[in-house]
């Protein structure tokens, strides 16, 4: 008997691991722009749930380089390669990627509301093939007005800084109301490529904007120095949903928590692998915030930082 297990695992042991081994999962990286490290670390909260890279997951990496006419293209790339599951970063990938099919599963991150641009039913019930996170960043439109109103005194007119060609614009009219109740006139600095901002900033500033709110549905993210530096240039207090711009000389931002977000689509993304439908799996939202200032920034526009706003601060740049 013991020759016949020995003889039976000497068979069947090598296929058995070859079958568990064999499953090599493709995953489609569909993004508006490559100017952010998300790539990096949704790899490492993948890394916390088993899956390598090269050893039971192939990412295909496609990015529009901010160029969002180019998304529905890539989308199409990725579903000719029959993946998995296709991972889009960004409202307008989004988009593209549930034009592109209907079949195969999308996790998705949007800034904006994912049931305001179509994407999904509702956050609880998505409906489709979609499933992911929404960083809500429309609504927080408000709270960073409010935040911008605490820091510059008797503050009283706003450029805010939105891209009418995507998904996720609808921020820009988010922060409407809010600013009424705060008492604030919106500038609309309404730019739809790079080459534009510089006219853009001058347009603001004789409108007599003394503060900007950058919104995440503005900018190919690479260009976020260059919005920090114009800032800087036309003496704007400024604002944004993403904690790199401070990290670029931009004065604050505030968002949901970047590592929160990473492991939580990752999780959705193991889910999906392992079989649960898209459908199945509630749209998440942020439970932590972060907020982020650069007090170089705020010396060099002359600017002190109220002890109640700093007090708030996640982190500081000194």
């Amino acid at each position: 008997m013991l020759v016949a297990l020995a003889v039976a695992l000497a068979l069947y042991g090598p296929v058995a691991e070859a079958q568990q081994q064999a499953k090599v999962f493709k995953i489609g990286w569909l993004s508006n722009d490559s100017g952010r490290p998300i790539e990096e670390f949704v790899r490492e909260a993948l890394g916390a749930l088993g899956y390598v890279e090269g050893k039971n997951i192939f990412i295909d990496y496609r990015s529009a380089q901010g160029k969002l006419d180019r998304l529905p293209a890539l989308a199409d790339e990725q579903v000719r390669l029959k993946v998995d599951v296709i991972v889009a970063i960004g409202g307008g990938a989004a988009v593209a990627a549930k034009n592109a099919t209907k079949t195969i599963p999308i996790v998705f991150q949007s800034g904006g509301d994912p049931v305001a641009i179509g994407l999904i039913d509702s956050l609880a019930h998505p409906g489709g093939n979609l499933t992911g996170f929404s960083a809500i960043s429309s609504e927080l439109a408000g709270k960073r007005l409010e935040l911008l109103k605490e820091t510059v005194s008797k503050l009283s007119r706003v450029a805010v800084l939105w891209d009418p060609r995507g998904p996720g614009s609808e921020e820009w009219k988010e922060s409407l109301h809010p600013a009424r109740e705060l008492g604030l006139q919106l500038y609309s600095m309404e730019v739809s490529s790079a080459d534009k901002y510089a006219g853009a900033f001058k347009e603001a500033i004789k409108a007599r904007s003394a503060a900007l709110a950058v919104t995440s549905a503005s900018i190919n993210n690479s260009n976020l120095k260059r919005i920090a530096d114009l800032a800087a240039k036309h003496r704007l207090p400024a604002i944004s949903p993403f904690k790199e711009f401070v990290a670029s000389g931009g004065l604050m931002s505030y968002a949901g928590n970047d590592a929160e977000r990473y492991k939580r689509l990752a999780y959705l993304i193991d889910r999906v692998l392992k079989g649960t439908k898209p459908a199945e799996l509630p749209v998440e939202r942020p439970m932590g915030f972060e907020f982020f200032i650069n007090l170089k920034t705020a010396k060099a526009l002359g600017l002190t930082i109220p002890p109640i706003v700093l007090m708030r601060a996640t982190s500081v740049v000194k």
